[in-house]
């Protein structure tokens, strides 16, 4: 079933290049046109919050009003228990918190490399929070997320992925996320089940009336 229509065109409130190409995947049969925010001039939006999902409102809504088209958000990371839940929401420049080193994938990993050294306990998952507006003051904007159990090791493995994908260890099937053809990975990832559940939340919206409602009208 497509649940999109009548969305068509959407900005990807995002400057990842390995994230629009799992987002575009993801969405190639629904019909929606995702374009990323930088081909549309639109800069990447600061995300100050301490959780997933206050940083994608912030970025969709970043997105959408910027550009005047419905925004897809995603905020995603790695989080360790033996870290608290860390990296968390700054996964994506977890090496240059304490310095100014570059917020490149190798960082972050040779970083967390050394969190974790000593311990034993190596259980993460890698979660993310998808959030969709349809217009910049959507006051109902649907939100998905998803979880995927691992582990952290230290020697990476496989050349597929971005991120901390070669370290991030499944151990039903043996492989890290590197190591996934990328249908395996779209079906399987975190990314993945939270667009499951945003596209189900859009036929819902879509069937009860609510999407694209007007911007303004009678409070209540």
């Amino acid at each position: 079933m497509d649940h999109s229509e009548g969305l068509g065109r959407v900005v990807l409130a995002s400057g990842n290049a390995g994230k629009l190409r799992e987002m575009q995947a993801l969405l190639a049969s629904t019909g929606i046109e995702l374009i990323a925010q930088g081909t549309l001039g639109v800069p990447d939006a600061p995300e100050p919050f301490g959780t997933f999902i206050e940083n994608a409102l912030a970025k969709a809504r970043h997105a959408s009003r910027l550009t005047g088209l419905p925004a897809l958000a995603d905020d995603s990371g790695i989080c360790v228990r033996a870290l608290g839940g860390a990296p968390g929401v700054r996964s994506a420049r977890y090496a240059s918190i304490d310095s100014s080193a570059p917020r490149s994938d190798a960082d972050n990993n040779a970083r967390l490399v050394r969190e974790l050294a000593g311990s034993t306990d190596r259980s993460a998952l890698f979660y993310c929070v998808l959030v969709l507006l349809r217009h910049a003051d959507d006051p109902q904007p649907l939100i998905a997320d998803g979880a995927w159990q691992g582990a952290f090791i230290d020697t990476p493995r496989g050349a597929g992925g971005f991120g901390y994908d070669p370290h991030f260890w499944l151990p039903d099937l043996g492989l890290t996320a590197s190591e996934l053809d990328a249908q395996t990975k779209n079906r399987l990832s975190h990314r993945a089940q939270a667009m499951q559940s945003l596209l189900q939340k859009v036929g819902a919206a879509q069937s009860s009336g609510t999407t694209g409602q007007a911007r303004s009208g009678a409070g209540g």
